[in-house]
């Protein structure tokens, strides 16, 4: 057999920094040794700003609170809040006493919600009373009617059989709640809960903890489009923040400004987890993001990063107070979750003054970040590439079809392995299997090339997952829901290029013979039960979808036909006559 022409596409770091064999807590009160009078969170919507010393004495009454309610080593804590000062303490206090923190999506609607639960298996829920239109004591109470009969934390419920405590708290004043909510522990009563502990039981607990624990569950979707739940360890992300801060050379100096939400990957590792490794303070401009509220932050606190999806920042610097706002402070900071755009990039550059904003790729299976820029990469470099994988890290690209490894320049589809690697869909082995070889690959779906420097170029994705402005959508999600509407024969749903978002939701329906229905009244039914950003924003009723001649569903040919279209009414509308008043 003769050898692969050229070098393969396969590639391994090594790294100023070595790995480390640390729990997330043992990260964080290191920190908290070294600068405890140091700011470690400024939650600028609370009013609320605490030291490294403040901060872990907050997380010690929290732990104590959760393990005197029962909270166990591997138990699994939901928490369903916009970003608050208390997310961050749950984020510590259940990494301390080994509890795996279950990120919910603030969007999730009722079904979206029972499902995390039920699939997590989540014994202890945390949550705000309400976000925006979303009522979240009312759709907890929709789904465990037996709350309004029970004491806090004997919770029988039929439809969510494991959860026993629920905990509400208002961000405004986390010692009161709205109403009495039967069933309820308050923030308080959580907190006074633990009062009868000591400082040891929590030192007993730790002892019993190990780096390789999982620590975070995290809701993503595969080929399925059905959500599975990622198991990321105390060091997947222990280490993928240490590595990821060293990029951008960032230190107990810095000051991230993180618009980003928390129950994502980006905002939980990259910029919570990084911040506390490093001992930096971590600056909460707002609950959900507000490009105003962003540009204040860092004008006051005199931030010198910034984090955020592409979208983030085209907001931030079109925003009417922007030339208001001194950015002047800010030094680095990431954009991931979308392409940046060239133009983007010059801003981010030159108007709003980030010299060395990194570019970031990953997926939440690597806990998260694989690839990144590095602050001395050229311009080109940083706006056409991914950068190239992280210290540590191992990548290589295959034929999607064979397995076989290829050689640099080809397209083929990214694999992971290393520390960063997860440990597993949660009680699902079968779709663990079928992402993560035996040779410990982890197959990503994404397509792409390694050049000869190994700078990482993505192309395109095996899988069909939308990513709207940062958010990763999974059509065949969006195409189980609508197949609950009587009138809806058939749906595909693929994306749609959108020049603010990077990409919208587009849907193909066929319609049940004799029936009509216009694409206002799918949004309608959809709006009230699925995520706001699932809905999909161009729908068109067809009577056939383009196929091949095996009759498998031409995706690529739908969004060519959805482009069309909308080009066409866009020029339509361009050449119609404006009209003056008279």
């Amino acid at each position: 057999m003769s050898a692969k022409p050229g070098r393969l596409a396969y590639q391994h770091l090594g790294g100023e920094r070595p790995l480390v064999g640390e729990t997330v807590d043992d990260c964080f009160r290191a920190s908290v040794a070294r600068y405890p009078d140091r700011e470690a969170v400024i939650a600028l919507p609370q009013a609320r700003r605490l030291s490294y010393r403040e901060l872990d004495r907050e997380v010690q009454r929290l732990a104590k609170g959760l393990m005197a309610i029962g909270v166990a080593r591997g138990d699994r804590v939901g928490i369903w809040s916009t970003n608050t000062l208390e997310w961050v303490l749950l984020q510590l206090a259940t990494a301390r006493i080994g509890a795996v923190l279950v990120n919910i999506n603030p969007a999730y609607r009722i079904a979206e919600l029972e499902h995390a639960l039920r699939l997590a298996r989540v014994q202890t829920l945390c949550l705000i009373p309400a976000f925006r239109r979303s009522d979240y004591v009312d759709m907890v109470n929709r789904l465990c009617p037996e709350l309004a009969g029970c004491a806090p934390g004997a919770l029988h419920s039929e439809r969510l059989p494991e959860l026993r405590n629920v905990v509400v708290y208002e961000p405004e004043d986390p010692s009161a709640t709205r109403r009495p909510l039967p069933g309820y522990r308050t923030w308080p009563e959580l907190l006074d809960a633990g009062e009868a502990l000591t400082d040891g039981a929590i030192q007993a607990r730790a002892t019993e903890l190990d780096f390789d624990d999982t620590i975070n569950i995290q809701f993503t979707s595969g080929t399925t489009g059905f959500p599975k739940a990622v198991m990321l360890s105390h060091h997947n992300i222990v280490n993928n923040a240490s590595q990821v801060a060293g990029c951008l050379r960032f230190g107990p100096e810095d000051k991230l400004c993180v618009p980003l939400p928390f129950y994502h990957c980006f905002g939980m590792v990259l910029s919570n987890l990084m911040c506390f490794s490093s001992g930096a303070a971590l600056v909460i401009p707002a609950e959900h993001f507000e490009a105003g509220a962003v540009l204040r932050a860092v004008s006051q606190e005199r931030c010198t990063a910034l984090h955020g999806v592409p979208t983030m920042f085209v907001a931030e610097l079109e925003h009417p107070d922007f030339g208001d706002c001194d950015t002047s402070s800010l030094r680095t900071g990431i954009m991931a979750g979308a392409p940046c755009p060239p133009e983007l990039m010059r801003k981010v550059i030159g108007t709003m003054g980030i010299r060395d904003i990194l570019i970031a790729y990953g997926m939440t299976e690597a806990s998260p970040v694989t690839h990144i820029t590095r602050p001395d990469d050229a311009f080109d470099t940083r706006v056409e590439t991914v950068g190239t994988n992280l210290p540590h890290l191992e990548v290589k690209l295959v034929d999607s079809e064979t397995g076989v490894t290829l050689p640099r320049g080809a397209q083929g589809e990214l694999c992971f392995r290393g520390y960063g690697v997860m440990r597993g869909y949660f009680d699902n082995p079968e779709a663990t299997a079928k992402t993560i070889d035996p040779a410990g690959w982890l197959h990503s779906g994404d397509l792409g090339t390694m050049d000869e420097a190994g700078y990482v170029r993505i192309t395109g994705r095996l899988k069909d997952m939308i990513i709207r402005g940062g958010e990763n959508i999974y059509p065949a999600e969006i195409e189980a829901f609508f197949y609950g509407h009587p009138q809806v024969a058939e749906i595909a749903v693929f994306g749609v290029p959108d020049p603010r978002l990077g990409e919208e939701v587009g849907a193909f329906v066929k319609l049940h013979e004799g029936e009509r229905v216009d694409p206002e009244q799918l949004r309608d039914f959809a709006r009230e039960r699925i995520a706001h950003y699932k809905v999909p924003r161009h729908i068109w009723i067809v009577d056939e979808f383009p196929m091949t001649v095996t009759g498998k569903i031409q995706k690529f040919r739908m969004r060519e036909m959805a482009a069309e279209r909308l080009s066409a009414a866009q020029a339509a509308t361009e050449s119609t006559p404006h009209l003056e008043p008279a």
